[in-house]
């Protein structure tokens, strides 16, 4: 695979993280270190071109070497942006061309730094910066060794001076324009600051003319600090905006990986985890005098359906089911899919009559609705639903034979008063009345539902049946006997 600068865009971005190959990758961010090279190439074109100006700023002894040396890297790397991406089958051959990248780029920035000037800001883009973009696209192991040995690199090149040790510079300057010794090593600091304080020696009142100005344009020490920020700045945006893209790609990838994680795809309505978890947490939500209702709601003859029409219809009907609930009831109740062709809604705060009026008007919506295969071909699907609301009065007494029970297993299994204080410590700090529900509550209740869901069936579908009108008669039933 051919890589190029287009493949910066933010979806083409996403794809090289999350769906290239190494091979790829590792193309690409040999293409990156071109594209540096290429620049710091430019600034030798300029500075040769302009050689008349530049050349009492620039040692043009160590000039030409330096450009010969930038351009071989130059096409050392446009061999390998096209060389690494056919190797995607040999992973021993890959490792090793990731490895001498990595190398061969560390030493050219380490000798680029070292010979235009030592300059904080040139560095910390290269050894921070950079590292962390190239640990997106290869091995980390070789960028975190590269990484430690950058530092190693930058500490030498800044210790040698002071035992002796003359390491090369272009940075050249007239000798004959500052009080200082010319043997003795002046750091990139310590030289901007003589420079400085000469420039500001010769400006009158601090109001520079514009003859002066003209002059300062041509100083060594405006060039030199042009050069580093020509060095780093486009670099440092470069790293920012690939970052920034990254984020946004991180962000997309967090909603994408929510929904699919709550979201059915085929029906668009909540996963049945998810409804679940939403479920507990409407549980624990509701008031002391407020009732709470689930609809367990199945498809009648659903696999005569997808026997008779296929499975693409069948999914049509799930489709047109869900689409049905989310337009029949508001954003506070819960629907997810709990199973194949059965579905969850819970209603928060819906006495049981309400509820049973709800559920009606959904079996009667479905039923209703037309499910067009072609022309020739309409049918409609019925539904049988089975609910259960379990009344404020009804948790209330939940809540406190689960105390109950929970407090004498305690007391039965606790011996050490270390772990009965530990014990009290946990169940006095919850000022929750539905904190103390048991774990299973949710699961109880669908059970419950599920019943009066066969009931239905049983009963020839196409209808709602209430569990607790059932347990009602059985218990007006056990009262008559």
């Amino acid at each position: 695979m051919a890589v190029s600068i287009s493949h910066l865009g933010y979806k083409k971005l996403s794809r090289v993280i999350f769906e290239w190959q190494a091979a790829d990758r590792a193309s690409l961010l040999a293409l990156f270190v071109l594209m540096e090279v290429t620049s710091h190439w430019l600034w030798c074109l300029f500075v040769w071109w302009h050689r008349a100006i530049y050349a009492s700023y620039v040692d043009m002894d160590l000039f030409y070497p330096v450009w010969i040396g930038v351009s071989l890297t130059g096409v050392f790397f446009i061999w390998m942006v096209s060389h690494l991406s056919p190797l995607r089958k040999d992973n021993g051959s890959l490792r090793k061309w990731q490895a001498v990248l990595v190398t061969i780029y560390s030493i050219y920035i380490a000798v680029v730094i070292l010979v235009m000037g030592h300059s904080s800001l040139v560095s910390g883009v290269s050894l921070v910066g950079g590292a962390m973009l190239a640990m997106m696209l290869i091995r980390r192991r070789y960028i975190w060794n590269a990484f430690l040995a950058h530092i190693l690199l930058i500490l030498v090149f800044t210790i040698f001076p002071y035992f002796g040790f003359a390491l090369p510079n272009l940075r050249q300057t007239d000798v004959s324009a500052f009080p200082v010794v010319t043997y003795s090593y002046l750091g990139y600091s310590e030289v901007t600051a003589v420079e400085s304080t000469v420039q500001n020696a010769i400006v009158e009142n601090d109001k520079p003319g514009w003859d002066l100005l003209s002059q300062l344009r041509f100083s060594s020490t405006f060039f030199w600090r042009a050069t580093h920020l020509y060095m780093a700045l486009p670099k440092a945006i470069f790293i920012i905006y690939t970052f920034r893209t990254l984020l946004l790609i991180l962000d997309a990838s967090k909603k994408e990986i929510l929904q699919h994680a709550n979201q059915d795809e085929l029906t668009q309505l909540k996963s049945r985890r998810y409804g679940l978890t939403q479920m507990k947490a409407a549980l624990l939500a509701v008031e002391d005098d407020q009732d709470f209702s689930v609809i367990l709601l199945d498809l009648d003859w659903f696999k005569e359906v997808n026997d008779k029409y296929g499975h693409e219809v069948g999914d049509r009907v799930l489709m047109e089911v869900s689409q049905t609930l989310l337009q029949s009831l508001d954003e506070e109740t819960i629907i997810s899919r709990y199973g194949g062709e059965e579905f969850l809604i819970v209603l928060p705060d819906t006495k049981h009559d309400s509820a049973m009026c709800i559920a009606e008007q959904l079996r009667l919506s479905i039923a209703e609705h037309v499910i067009t295969v072609d022309e020739n071909n309409k049918f409609h699907v019925t539904t049988s639903l089975g609910l259960y609301t379990l009344t404020h009065e009804e948790r209330n007494c939940i809540k406190q034979t689960h105390e109950m029970l929970t407090q004498k297993e305690a007391s039965n299994s606790l011996s050490e008063p270390k772990k009965m204080k530990s014990f009290i410590s946990k169940h006095s700090i919850s000022k929750d009345s539905n904190a103390h529900l048991p774990h299973d509550i949710c699961q109880r209740l669908i059970c419950t539902a599920d019943k009066a869901l066969y009931e239905a069936k049983d009963r020839g579908r196409n209808q709602v049946v209430s569990a607790n009108e059932m347990s009602a008669v059985n218990e007006a039933g056990i009262a008559s006997l």
